[in-house]
């Protein structure tokens, strides 16, 4: 399971880092590239907040790389990076789809019905994954895991 979780945390963290930090640093080529929601689709106030979320994220989502990489080399410090990339992964979803759910039912526009299904499957699985490192994390250190 370490080897499974492993490559998804390198895999799917890693997509996201990249894809944020693309967003932060070049927001209309994010948008070209399909990481982001069309102008004609959002209101600016959707479109600052994202790119200011973008930058944010460039910052700290590179945690869950991180720790999948020490997840596959089975480093001491991957349960403790993996606590850490959860916890940042799960608040994230949590507050995205909280501020989408919000500025939605304010009458902002955020996206095409598409860009939101597609935003409620994403924060799904971030949220799964995040919730999936931290219990195995857990799991581990209690000495369950070996």
């Amino acid at each position: 399971m370490r080897i499974v979780l492993g490559i998804i945390c390198v895999v799917f963290g890693g997509i996201g880092w990249v894809g944020q930090v693309i967003s932060g640093i070049n927001y209309p080529l994010a948008q070209r590239l399909g990481l982001q929601e069309k102008s004609e689709g959002t209101d600016r106030l959707f479109q600052r907040a994202e790119i200011n979320a973008a930058r944010w994220d460039s910052l700290v989502l590179w945690t869950l790389p991180a720790a999948g990489i020490l997840l596959l080399s089975n480093n001491y410090w991957w349960p403790y990076l993996s606590l850490i990339a959860g916890g940042i992964y799960l608040d994230g979803a949590g507050r995205e789809a909280a501020k989408c759910m919000s500025l939605f039912k304010g009458g902002i526009r955020i996206g095409s019905p598409k860009d939101l299904r597609v935003a409620a499957i994403f924060f799904s699985a971030v949220l799964l994954i995040a919730f999936w490192v931290i219990i195995y994390s857990i799991w581990f250190l209690v000495g369950q895991v070996r």
